[in-house]
């Protein structure tokens, strides 16, 4: 059903008291090269617990990690990111959940939003929003990449 989780060599030269302190995240994405590159960019900040391949594979994880944040793509195979993440909050497994998409539209948007995840950040731009929204939701705030936000005001 799921995989195993994927736990990045992160954390060296004693640094591992400091990433506890850190807050904690659980990736998603079909991609592995793009989950490689997310862990190591979001190391600096966070502490990255796991990161997974398809939707059944982030609920095993969160169930099992609690991170502080799940961040997904949308897309994966076996469950979508919005209904993976829809199973978390409700269940308690994690606080906050962002997702990372190059979609768009305004129903998908909704979708989340209903499901109860509280960022929606663009793959366009995780480099310059990411740690953005992934800090803002850990205080309670919601966050929508900028580009959503343009589309939606126009």
């Amino acid at each position: 059903m799921g995989q195993s989780c994927t736990v990045p060599d992160l954390i060296s030269n004693g640094a591992a008291d400091a990433a506890r302190e850190k807050p904690r995240i659980v990736l998603a994405d079909d991609h592995p090269e793009l989950l490689a590159a997310l862990g190591r960019y979001l190391a600096a900040d966070f502490n990255v617990l796991c990161s997974v391949r398809e939707g059944f594979a982030l609920v095993k994880a969160a169930s099992e990690l609690r991170p502080d944040v799940v961040i997904s793509d949308i897309n994966m195979p076996h469950m979508t990111g919005i209904e993976a993440c829809r199973r978390i909050l409700r269940e308690g497994f994690a606080k906050n959940a962002i997702l990372l998409t190059m979609y768009d539209e305004p129903e998908l948007v909704r979708r989340a939003l209903e499901a109860g995840v509280r960022g929606y950040v663009l793959k366009i731009d995780a480099g310059e929003e990411l740690i953005s929204a992934v800090k803002k939701v850990l205080i309670g705030d919601t966050y929508l990449s900028q580009r959503v936000l343009q589309k939606w005001t126009r």
